[in-house]
This record gives C-alpha cells, sequence and structure tokens, in this order.
C-alpha cells in the first residue's frame, strides 16, 4: 500500500480545571452550540458549563443524553441541532454521549467538541461514532468524516470519577499497539477517509501508547483509587484518551475489537464496561495470532493487576455454553466485523477455540506462582 494517511483533532486541550475554558474554544466555532450532556452531570456541571459558553458569547441548547447511542438517540439530538441552528455540538460524558454528539454534528453538518468526563475509552479524538441497539449490543461505525475541532480533557474531574473508569481506558488502551500491529502485518487500511496505510507517526504513537500503560498503569490506579492527581495519572489519561485514539485511528483495530463486539450478543457481558470486554479480547488476539508467551503474559499480568477480566467467568460467562460460543464466532465473522485485520486465516470456530484457550491460560496462571508460564512455556521450548 504506497499511499498513506494521518489525522486527529485540530486541539487537543488537558489538565485541571481545563473545562472552565470551553468557552474559549467553543466560540470560534459558531455562535449557537447545541449541548449534548450526560444526565449524570445535569445538575453539577452545567452551571459552570453554561457560564463558560456565556461568557465568550455562545448561546448554549442543553439537551440530556438519553443513555444508550441508538440510531432513535441520534435521530432526536439532529432534530434538536437543526431546530436551534446549531453550529457546534458539544459532547459532554462518557464515550457513548461523544459518540452521539459526534455522529448529531456531522449529520447537521456543525463543528464538534468533546469534553470527556471519563478516561474509560478512545472515544474522544476519532472521527468515527458507534451505534448500539437499545438492548446495547453493538450494531456499526459510523465514520463522521471529520475529528473534533476541539477535544477538552479536565483531569481534575476524571479523576473523581470511579477508578474503575480509568482502568477500563487502560483496557481499551492496552489493544492499541496489538491491534496496530495486526493492521501492519496484515496491510489493511486505517480509518482515515476511505482507508490508507498507516503512516509511521501513527504506529509509534500506538507504540508509545504502550510504554506508558507498562510504565506508568498501576501507579496511576493505585492513585487514582484515592482520587489523587500525580504525573503517572496525567499521563494515563492521555494514553487512554489522545494515543490510544491516535493510534486506532491511524493504524486500525482488529480482533480485540472484533471479539469484543461479538461478545456483545451474549447479556452477561453488557454489564461490563468497554474497555473490560476489549482487555480481555487483547488475550484472544494474543492467543488467535499465536504471539510469543512474553507478549501473553504481559498482558495477562497487566491486567490481573489492574483488575481487567481475563477469564470468560469474570465476564459473567463461567458457565458459557458451547451453543453460546459457537454464537460469538459466528458474531465475529459478520462480513463488516474489524476481526479480519488480523494477519492470519479465520474461522468461526478459530475465533471460539481463541477465546476458550485464553480464559483456560489465565485460569491456569491464577493457580500456579508469579513468574511461572503455563502451557505456553513448553510451547516456546520446541
Amino acid at each position: 500500500m504506497t499511499q498513506r494517511a494521518y489525522g486527529g483533532p485540530l486541539r487537543y486541550v488537558q489538565g485541571p480545571g481545563v473545562v472552565a475554558d470551553l468557552g474559549r474554544y467553543a466560540a470560534p466555532l459558531g455562535a449557537t452550540a447545541l449541548v449534548v450532556i450526560d444526565g449524570f452531570f445535569w445538575t453539577s456541571l452545567r452551571p459552570e458549563i453554561e457560564a463558560s459558553l456565556s461568557a465568550a458569547g455562545v448561546k448554549a441548547h442543553f439537551l440530556r443524553f438519553g443513555g444508550e447511542s441508538t440510531d432513535a438517540e441520534v435521530e432526536r439530538c439532529v432534530a434538536e441541532g437543526r431546530a436551534v441552528g446549531a453550529a457546534s455540538v458539544i459532547g459532554i460524558g462518557g464515550g457513548k454521549a461523544l459518540d452521539t454528539a459526534k455522529i448529531t454534528a456531522f449529520t447537521i453538518g456543525a463543528r464538534i467538541v468533546t469534553v470527556p468526563t471519563i478516561a474509560s475509552t478512545d472515544s474522544p479524538t476519532s472521527s468515527l461514532g458507534v451505534i448500539y441497539s437499545a438492548e446495547g449490543v453493538y450494531e456499526r461505525v459510523v465514520r463522521c468524516g471529520r475529528n473534533p475541532d476541539v477535544v477538552l480533557v479536565d483531569s481534575a474531574l476524571i479523576v473523581r470519577a470511579p477508578a474503575r473508569f480509568l482502568v477500563a481506558g487502560m483496557g481499551d488502551a492496552l489493544s492499541t499497539f496489538y491491534e496496530a500491529r495486526s493492521n501492519i502485518e496484515s496491510r489493511s487500511r486505517n480509518y482515515i477517509g476511505d482507508g490508507y496505510g498507516a503512516t509511521v507517526a501513527g504506529y509509534q504513537i500506538a507504540k508509545a501508547c504502550h510504554e506508558i500503560l507498562m510504565r506508568d498503569g498501576r501507579a496511576a490506579h493505585a492513585a487514582a483509587k484515592g482520587g489523587r492527581l500525580i504525573p503517572a495519572v496525567e499521563n494515563i489519561i492521555e494514553a487512554n484518551t489522545l494515543l490510544s485514539g491516535l493510534g486506532f485511528e491511524n493504524c486500525g483495530v482488529s480482533g480485540a475489537h472484533g471479539i469484543h463486539d461479538a461478545l456483545t450478543v451474549l447479556e452477561p457481558t453488557h454489564h461490563f464496561f468497554h474497555g473490560e470486554k476489549v482487555a480481555f479480547g487483547v488475550l484472544c488476539l494474543l492467543v488467535l495470532e499465536n504471539r510469543p508467551p512474553s507478549d501473553f503474559f504481559e498482558a495477562l499480568d497487566f491486567c490481573e493487576d489492574l483488575g481487567l477480566p481475563t477469564t470468560l467467568g469474570d465476564l459473567g460467562l463461567g458457565e458459557v455454553s458451547a451453543e453460546d460460543m459457537a454464537k460469538v464466532g459466528e458474531a465475529a465473522m459478520a462480513p463488516a466485523s474489524v476481526i479480519y485485520a488480523v494477519p492470519v486465516e479465520l474461522t468461526a470456530q478459530k475465533v471460539a477455540d481463541a477465546i476458550w484457550t485464553a480464559s483456560a491460560l489465565a485460569e491456569a496462571r491464577r493457580r500456579k506462582p508469579a513468574g511461572s508460564l503455563p502451557i505456553l512455556q513448553l510451547h516456546a521450548a520446541e
């Protein structure tokens, strides 16, 4: 692939208290804004947002996010945006609120600002939005054509959220390098425009994301559990949001996300965050691609230390049947699935077998002392 491309947001601003600067960044985008805000922050954050926008001369129309990024929710937001003549759409909340805001802005031709209140996904920086069913089952990705104009990340706000959100973000970010590698090896197209080859910059960002996770992830987890904002937490917020966002969009995703999407056909997984399921998907991907044992156990130990799911039982699927797992394998092989970016031949059975095996390896690791390599150690020595 001789053509390559790179994309990202026009502005990324991170630090404690930067939400107060929203008006400064929204004003150049237009005089009227539709603010799609997560219901949890409707009372606590809305007054500060409204004051900042008003002081900058931006007339804001607030709309409480319905909780799921469905077609119906997007249609509701689009109707409101058109009714008020919104020049920009500002999404405030978690990944699904931001996805809804991005798709709304794309549909009505407005500029876009994302203000994540948690660092649990890499959605804030990307030009992609995900549509789910009302029941939370993944349906499709919408390409919005352009990245957000501004991504505003208030780290003081994010560290006040339960640490589980930051950990889920690390689970999502954990996939960035492994899936970038899949795409490079399979020569798959990234998500810029209609798809191009990855740039050196995109791949290096994906690698940097992994390095930051391994270096600072455990310290950030310890600090975030106490609501403490240390440099490691700032680094992980950036890794979860900016580095992972740029890495996945400029290189592509693969089996970890493909397995995540397929797992949503089983209801028990709906109770877990996106990044938690993606973390388990990483382990499955490494088995599916038959990566070195060191890769698998580095990822496994990282997930175990942070409390991310590493077994089917951790995802509420301890008693899952072979029939249900076959459904997951079939769902993973849907024509539009991102799983085809892996550089190996696939079947539904291979995917299901990789899921079973990754879970079994994690179960075996828990029964063995730290530093031992179950099963795959023998394979590596052959």
